[in-house]
């Protein structure tokens, strides 16, 4: 080996060193790749249960800055060093300054990068010096999910027929021949299970053919979050495979329904109004309202909250709420074709007909938070208060069982209100993957 190739190796191994200090050491470590990553959602379960993320790879500019600041937290608060975390989230240094501080290796971990053909290369090249001399344990991911979801289908003019996102599970698998996992996790809509090609064959069985070629024996569940102990109800296709096996024995993927309300999971942060903006903020939860974050692994009293900021309302806004509470009292939902045509302001009337909905701090779970809240807001009943308006970010996080340490990042110039929502309706609730990492632990004992 000629010395360049020798320092290479070196600066590999020290990234990956480096990596493995960022999380919590085991006698055998599980390290992970997360493809089409979104903000971390997965991600974020697996490492709660004690895996190690290799590498990171998602195309969105904006997700991508939300995993790196990610990968610093861990990084920090491995090496006792969150005031530094601290110091950004108040806003006393900038994400430039802020990343600065961290190992370049961890922030290189995230690869900003869409997965094709054309990248394929590049993103092997890329990981193999993220990950250094050790192996690829697992990998975990699912495609975007317009290809396949029930609703994309209905507001496509093709019905996302010949859609070359149908197809990006090929790109996994070339990931999976190229690393061997022993398993993986593939995660997607309920959709998934109806979808079909031109000819009416099922992306699902097409999926599994493939991965039986690849040497993955597989198998699938439909998980309602809900039932999980999540506080929402978000239904979710799990494929897991198993390499060099007959049969995948699919683990018991176990979790009681949610013992408290959806206004448990605010407990702690201040009423507000639309357009209101409260950040950063130290948190103090009295002991009634502790039980449902602490459940959830939201809950922590060590670094600021920020990211409670709601969208402003307009007299649209308000005269839509007004009706949506209206049918809402009456045991009924809003549906978007229901409503005057000057209080619209989308020709789709097929598809995402219950852009309004209304969320009861009453009940144990919400609706599923969605992508486009930003826009088509939720409305909130407070018990004491009425607060018509839409869900704040940290909010819609708690909901998606985010810890209160996490920050959704924007784009490179910081701008973007929907960039956070949209992520955050994205994302694999955190809760749910820690589950299944918990639950797949005894692949590798």
């Amino acid at each position: 080996m000629d010395s360049k190739s020798k320092a290479t190796k070196a600066s590999s191994d020290r990234g990956s060193e480096r990596l493995r200090s960022a999380f919590p050491r085991r006698s055998a470590p599980i390290r992970f790749i997360d493809l089409f990553a979104g903000c971390g959602g997965l991600s974020e379960g697996f490492v709660q249960a004690g895996y190690i993320p290799v590498a990171h790879v998602e195309m969105n500019e904006a997700a991508c800055f939300t995993l790196k600041t990610r990968m610093a937290y861990h990084w920090l608060k491995k090496n006792g060093k969150l005031a530094d975390y601290c110091a950004y989230l108040r806003g006393d240094i900038s994400r430039e300054e802020f990343y600065k501080k961290i190992p370049q290796q961890i922030l290189d971990s995230v690869i900003n990068e869409e997965v094709g053909e054309k990248t394929l290369q590049s993103l092997f090249k890329k990981i193999d010096a993220a990950k250094g001399a050790g192996a690829i344990d697992l990998i975990v991911g699912g495609p975007p999910c317009q290809a396949y979801s029930l609703v994309g289908r209905a507001s496509d003019k093709k019905h996302m027929k010949g859609d070359p996102r149908n197809y990006l599970f090929k790109f996994y698998i070339k990931f999976l021949e190229k690393y061997q996992p022993k398993c993986f996790v593939f995660e997607n809509v309920i959709g998934l299970l109806s979808a079909a090609d031109e000819n009416g064959k099922k992306y699902l069985d097409m999926m599994k053919e493939d991965f039986k070629a690849a040497g993955y024996a597989v198998d699938h569940r439909v998980i309602n979050t809900k039932e999980l102990g999540v506080p929402q109800a978000r239904k979710r296709v799990i494929i897991i495979g198993q390499r060099d096996v007959e049969k995948v024995d699919y683990p018991d993927i176990g979790g009681t329904e949610f013992a408290y309300t959806v206004l448990d999971m605010f407990a702690g942060l201040p009423h507000m109004k639309a357009g209101e903006h409260r950040e950063p903020f130290d948190i103090k939860v009295k002991d009634n309202g502790r039980k449902a974050l602490e459940a959830t692994s939201v809950l922590d009293e060590d670094v600021p909250v920020t990211q409670h900021q709601v969208r402003p309302n307009n007299k649209t806004d308000l005269e839509i709420y007004r009706r949506a509470v209206e049918l809402w009292n009456k045991g009924k939902r809003l549906s978007y074709e229901q409503l005057p045509k000057k209080l619209r302001t989308r020709t789709n009337l097929t598809s995402f007909k219950d852009r309004y909905k209304v969320v009861d701090g009453t009940a144990h779970a919400s609706h599923t938070v969605i992508a486009h809240i930003a826009k088509d807001g939720h409305y909130y009943i407070h018990p004491d208060i009425e607060q018509n308006r839409s869900l704040s970010v940290r909010e819609a996080a708690r909901l998606q069982t985010f810890p209160d340490n996490y920050y959704f990042e924007s784009g490179s110039h910081q701008a973007g209100r929907a960039a956070p929502y949209r992520q955050i309706g994205n994302a694999v609730p955190v809760m749910l993957a820690k589950k299944i990492a918990d639950a797949m632990k005894g692949f590798w004992t």
